[in-house]
C-alpha cells in the first residue's frame, strides 16, 4: 500500500514542480531558452520538494520505540 501512496505523492510533486517552474518563468518574464537549464531548474525544484515531503512522511510513519 505504501507504494501506491508514494506514487500518488510523486505525481502530485511533479505537477506542483511544473507549476512552480511556470511561476518562476512568469516572474522572469520569459521561458528558459536552454532546455538543459529548464530541466535542471525543474529537477532542483522536484528534488527539494521530494526530500522534504518524503522526510516528513518517514518521520510521521516511524513507530515510537
Amino acid at each position: 500500500m505504501e507504494v501506491i501512496y508514494y506514487t500518488l505523492i510523486a505525481g502530485g510533486l511533479y505537477f506542483m514542480s511544473d507549476r512552480i517552474l511556470d511561476r518562476i518563468e512568469i516572474m522572469r518574464g520569459e521561458r528558459f531558452q536552454n532546455r538543459a537549464l529548464r530541466s535542471l531548474v525543474f529537477f532542483s525544484i522536484i528534488l527539494v520538494l521530494a526530500s522534504i515531503t518524503f522526510g516528513l512522511i518517514n518521520f510521521m510513519v516511524q513507530a515510537p520505540q
